[in-house]
């Protein structure tokens, strides 16, 4: 866990410059527009998408330069999904990353379009030749990110989830709620890597199948942290789930049933890897961290 820790740290700096290069101040009326966004996007938070957007491509020998605009892209896409499910129409949340939202930091309407700007820009970027060479490669990735992120994934997942307050759902439901307004992205982040690498097709489903269920792995995690986390070990509000009425795995399960759920799904998340041998060791690990994490 010592070598993923580190291996986190390096590549979301990594990350973090990318963005920073990408996303750099400007002068005049947009200005305040951008500041917004790099408030939404710079400083704070685990990268996970990103890393395994740039794990995942370094394992197919993708350039790393190429591989970080990628992991760039989806941590903006990321952000605008945030900055947006803050808004008070949505979660209504004023703690993002443990300092005030983006609507809280500047105001509604600059938070809806640096949100707006985020998610154009996330798709620029997959467009932009300098992120691979090859046309192919860049309109999958493309086509891949907006199904995920798009009525069929994210977006679609977060209508069913702000639906499902006040009355309960069947654990299925859950399970689709969360594939779909968490998992999807997870699940692009690690495809795009074999993307990237022009992976063989089996081997692209294999990183797709880990990356699914990663994502639904963290999801119940996450139930879990909410239930029982502080506010000050998560960077947001703590116990909003439970106090908005959603139906959750831990409401479904009980705080001790949703971590066995999660540790089951993790192993299946793991058994996905066993044809990449120890090239996949900081993947395998880090379906450990994203079940024992306390944030």
């Amino acid at each position: 866990m010592v070598r993923l820790r580190a291996s986190l740290a390096a590549r979301a700096e990594a990350v973090e410059h990318t963005i920073d290069r990408l996303l750099a101040p400007v002068n005049g009326g947009e200005a305040r527009l951008i500041d917004a966004m790099r408030y939404a996007t710079l400083g704070g938070g685990k990268r996970l998408r990103g890393y395994l957007v740039a794990e995942v491509a370094s394992m197919f020998k993708v350039e790393e330069a190429g591989a970080y605009r990628a992991a760039a892209s989806v941590e903006m896409l990321h952000a605008y999904s945030l900055v947006h499910d803050d808004l008070p129409a949505m979660d209504d949340d004023d703690l993002r990353r443990g300092q005030p939202s983006t609507h809280r930091k500047f105001d509604e309407a600059t938070a809806i379009l640096a949100g707006d700007a985020l998610q154009t820009m996330a798709f620029g970027i997959l467009a932009d030749p300098a992120t691979h060479r090859d046309a192919g490669v860049r309109i999958d990735l493309v086509t891949t990110l907006a199904a995920a992120s798009g009525a069929a994934g994210m977006v679609g997942g977060q209508m069913i989830d702000m639906e499902g307050e006040g009355r309960s759902l069947s654990l299925e439901e859950v399970a689709r709620l969360h594939a779909l307004k968490t998992g999807c992205l997870i699940r692009y982040s690690a495809e795009a890597g074999a993307i990237l690498g022009q992976a063989a097709p089996d081997l692209r489903e294999r990183i797709a199948a880990y990356g699914r269920d990663l994502g639904a792995a963290f999801q119940v995690a996450d139930d879990v942290l909410d239930a029982t986390a502080s506010a000050e070990e998560l960077g947001k509000t703590a116990g909003k789930d439970e106090a908005a009425g959603k139906s959750t795995y831990v409401a479904l399960l009980g705080v001790e049933g949703a971590a066995h759920e999660a540790r089951r799904i993790a192993a299946q998340a793991e058994a996905h890897l066993d044809i990449f041998g120890s090239e996949a060791d900081r993947l395998r690990d880090l379906v450990n961290y994203v079940v024992e994490r306390r944030n």
